[in-house]
C-alpha cells in the first residue's frame, strides 16, 4: 500500500459543516471582535485580559521551541558548513527584499500623497515620550546583544535572537562530541515534539483570545479613526497588496514556491498575526506548519527566528509610508517640500538604521521617531510620530501579519536555495494522507495539526 495517496482521493474527506475547521474558527472569532467592539467599546476593554492570556501561552511555547528545533536540525544533521551557507543566504535574502519593501512604500505614499493637508497638531503624548527614551541599537551593539551572558535570562525575556544565537553554538558543540551528544539530541527531539503538541493545545484557544483582542481594538480606535486618517492607512494597505502580489508574487515563481499549498499553510497562522497584532503569536503554529510543509526542521529553525529580527518586510512597508507622510504633512508648516533625491536618501538611512531594532519594544516607531526627528525641525517629527501612533493598532495588524508571511516565506526559499525542499510532501499538505505519513513516521503533534485544520 502506497503511504501517500493521491491529494484528489484524499481531500474526498469532508469535514462535517458543524465542526469547522481552526482556520474558520479564527475568522469567526475577528468577525465577533468587531461586532462587540463596534456595538459595545466597553466589553471590548472588558475582555482583553483573554488576549493577554492567549499571548502569555504562546510566548512560553517560543523559547524551548526555537531552542530544541535548533538543537535536532544542526546537530542532528552533522555537517556544520551548511549552517554558516543557510545562514549568508537567508541574510542576502533578507536584505533583498526588505530594500524592496522599503521602496514599494515610498512608491505607494507618493502616488497617494496622504499627508497632504493634514495638519500637525502639538501634542503631549506619554507613548512618543516613553519611545524617545529609547534609540535605535547601533551593528556593534547588535552584534553584541545577539550574544546572551544568560541565556536563561534571555529565553525568559523572550529574546528570540538571542536564543537562537545561543542554540547555534550549543548545537555546534552538540555536534562535535560526536556519540556522546546523541542523548542530548534524542531529549531535544522530544522537547521539540512536547512544544509542538503544547502548540495545538493552546491554538485551541486562538478564536477565544482572537476575538477579545480584536473587541478591543474596535472599540479603543473606534471607526472614527478610520474616516480620519483613512488615506494614510488605505495607502498602507496598498503598499502591501502590491507588495505581496509584485515580490512575493515574483519570489514564489522563481523559487519555484507551490502557490496553492504555501497559501494553505500560512492562512491560520497570518490570520492570527493580524488580529492579535502580534507576528510572535503565530511563530509556533507558522514554524509547524512549514515543517509539514516540506522545509526541513533544521531550516525552519534557523531561518524563521532570525526573520523575526531582520526579515521585517511590514515594518519596512510602513517606514517607507509613515515617514514621507509625516514629511508631507509637515510641509505646510515648513513650507519645504521633500524631493525624491531626498526620500531616497532617507530610505538608505532606514536600511542601515532598521538593522538595529531587533529586540527593541516598539522598534518601527522608535527608528521612525529617531529619524523623522534629525530631518524635520521644531519637534514636528514628533508631532507626525504622535498621529502615527494613535492609528498603530490599525496598520499594526497588517504589519505583523506581512512579516509572518515574509519569514515563512523566505524559509522556503532557502530550503529551495539548499536543494532540501520536499515537493513529495508538500503535494499532500493539509490532506488525510499527510496525517497518514505522519503517524508512519511517528510525528503525532503533526498528524493532530492536520486534524485541526
Amino acid at each position: 500500500m502506497n503511504p501517500i495517496a493521491s491529494p484528489a482521493s484524499a481531500q474526498s474527506v469532508r469535514r462535517p459543516w458543524y465542526r469547522p475547521s481552526l482556520t474558520m474558527q479564527i475568522l469567526i472569532g475577528v468577525v465577533v471582535g468587531c461586532a462587540i467592539g463596534w456595538l459595545r467599546p466597553d466589553w471590548g476593554n472588558s475582555v482583553y485580559f483573554l488576549r493577554d492570556i492567549f499571548l502569555n501561552l504562546i510566548k512560553s511555547i517560543i523559547a524551548p521551541l526555537v531552542f530544541s528545533t535548533l538543537v535536532v536540525g544542526i546537530a542532528g544533521g552533522g555537517d556544520l558548513k551548511k549552517v554558516g551557507r543557510m545562514g549568508v543566504k537567508a541574510l542576502i535574502y533578507f536584505e533583498v527584499v526588505t530594500t524592496a519593501a522599503l521602496f514599494i512604500g515610498l512608491a505607494v505614499v507618493n502616488f497617494t500623497k496622504p499627508g497632504v493637508g493634514v495638519p500637525l497638531v502639538a501634542s503631549q503624548n506619554d507613548v512618543i515620550q516613553k519611545i524617545a527614551a529609547e534609540h535605535p541599537r547601533s551593528l556593534i551593539e547588535t552584534l553584541v546583544h545577539a550574544f546572551p551572558s544568560s541565556v536563561i535570562d534571555a529565553m525568559a525575556r523572550g529574546d528570540i535572537l538571542q536564543t537562537v544565537a545561543f542554540a547555534v553554538l550549543f548545537a555546534m558543540a552538540v555536534s562535535a562530541i560526536g556519540e556522546k551528544g546523541k542523548p542530548i539530541i534524542r531529549a531535544m527531539e522530544s522537547l521539540s515534539q512536547v512544544m509542538f503538541k503544547l502548540t495545538n493545545y493552546v491554538m485551541m484557544f486562538a478564536p477565544i483570545g482572537v476575538s477579545a483582542a480584536m473587541a478591543h481594538t474596535i472599540g479603543t480606535q473606534g471607526p472614527g479613526v478610520l474616516v480620519n486618517l483613512g488615506n494614510v492607512i488605505l495607502s498602507y494597505y496598498l503598499g502591501i497588496v502590491v507588495f505581496v502580489v509584485l515580490i512575493f508574487g515574483l519570489v514564489m515563481l522563481i523559487a519555484r514556491v507551490p502557490i496553492a499549498q504555501f497559501v494553505r499553510a500560512v492562512r491560520e497562522p497570518a490570520t492570527l498575526a493580524f488580529a492579535t497584532t502580534s507576528s510572535e503569536s503565530a511563530m509556533p503554529k507558522a514554524m509547524q506548519a512549514m515543517e509539514r510543509l516540506g522545509v526541513p526542521r533544521r531550516i525552519v529553525g534557523f531561518v524563521m527566528p532570525t526573520g523575526y529580527s531582520f526579515n521585517l518586510d511590514g515594518s519596512m512597508i510602513f517606514l517607507g509610508i509613515s515617514s514621507v507622510f509625516i514629511a508631507q504633512a509637515a510641509e505646510s508648516s515648513t513650507g519645504q517640500h521633500m524631493g525624491i533625491g531626498q526620500q531616497i536618501a532617507m530610505m538608505l538611512t532606514f536600511m542601515v538604521t532598521s538593522k538595529g531594532i531587533a529586540g527593541v519594544p516598539r522598534s518601527a516607531i522608535l527608528v521612525l521617531l529617531a529619524t523623522m526627528n534629525s530631518i524635520l525641525p521644531a519637534g514636528l517629527g514628533a508631532m507626525g510620530v504622535a498621529v502615527i501612533v494613535g492609528i498603530d493598532a490599525i496598520m499594526d495588524m497588517g504589519r505583523s501579519a506581512v512579516n509572518l508571511i515574509g519569514n515563512c516565506l523566505a524559509t522556503v526559499v532557502v530550503a529551495r536555495w539548499e536543494g532540501d525542499f520536499d515537493d513529495n510532501r508538500a503535494r499532500v499538505f493539509g490532506t488525510p494522507a499527510e496525517a497518514e505519513l505522519d503517524l508512519q513516521s511517528g510525528d503525532i503533534a503533526f498528524a493532530e495539526a492536520v486534524k485541526q485544520d
